[in-house]
């Protein structure tokens, strides 16, 4: 959508216990979004985003993306997302799974993240010939309680190649519209981790 990004510290900030504030601001009538992008390309290999923020207290206008992204089209711009959103209808669930194009039958799973939940764990696993997402209550990622997994799903269509694309994080508002509640939304990110694949 059409959204203004910012530069400014009023959007991104690490604090001093290493934590990444993303915030969309308001100021003198423009909504600012916030993005982070790696800069290497990292390829095949798990990617990891431990989440401090409930997704209900974003309102449904406001997207958060962990994903990577290619400026180059193919493979659908190598984009594999875990998206939180309401995407604009207050009543719908509020996480997805993709592998674009979102289009393509079977590329994308929507599902509930509990609403209490002020820590979560969502990541994804690319390989060669499948990509397995994952998201779990808490910040126990490397070996999570069965009742803790709030879904996970393997994706064996259109994986794309590695080539370029960098992990990224922003959060952005829906067709650049306002957030409905008029308020400023803030996410923080306590740490991002990439495993390569094993051997």
């Amino acid at each position: 959508g059409p959204n203004h990004f910012s530069a400014s510290a009023d959007n991104v900030t690490v604090d001093a216990q290493g934590h990444l504030h993303l915030r969309i601001t308001q100021r003198d009538g423009l909504w600012s979004c916030a993005e982070v992008i790696n800069k290497e390309s990292l390829g095949y290999g798990t990617y990891r985003f431990y989440l401090n923020t409930s997704p209900e207290s974003l309102d449904p206008q406001v997207i958060l993306g962990l994903f990577t992204w290619h400026d180059d089209p193919a493979y659908g711009h190598r984009e594999i997302d875990i998206e939180v959103s309401r995407w604009g209808r207050a009543n719908n669930k509020n996480a997805q799974f993709v592998v674009q194009p979102y289009t393509n039958l079977n590329n994308m799973v929507r599902f509930q993240i509990p609403p209490d939940l002020s820590s979560s764990t969502h990541s994804f696993t690319w390989k060669a010939d499948s990509i397995f997402f994952q998201s779990i209550k808490g910040s126990d990622a490397a070996s999570p309680e069965s009742n803790d997994v709030i879904l996970q799903r393997t994706f064996t269509k259109n994986i794309p190649k590695p080539g370029g694309e960098n992990p990224r994080i922003n959060l952005w508002l829906m067709s650049g519209r306002a957030p409905a509640n008029g308020k400023e939304a803030e996410v923080i990110i306590s740490k991002f981790e990439y495993i390569p694949p094993q051997r």
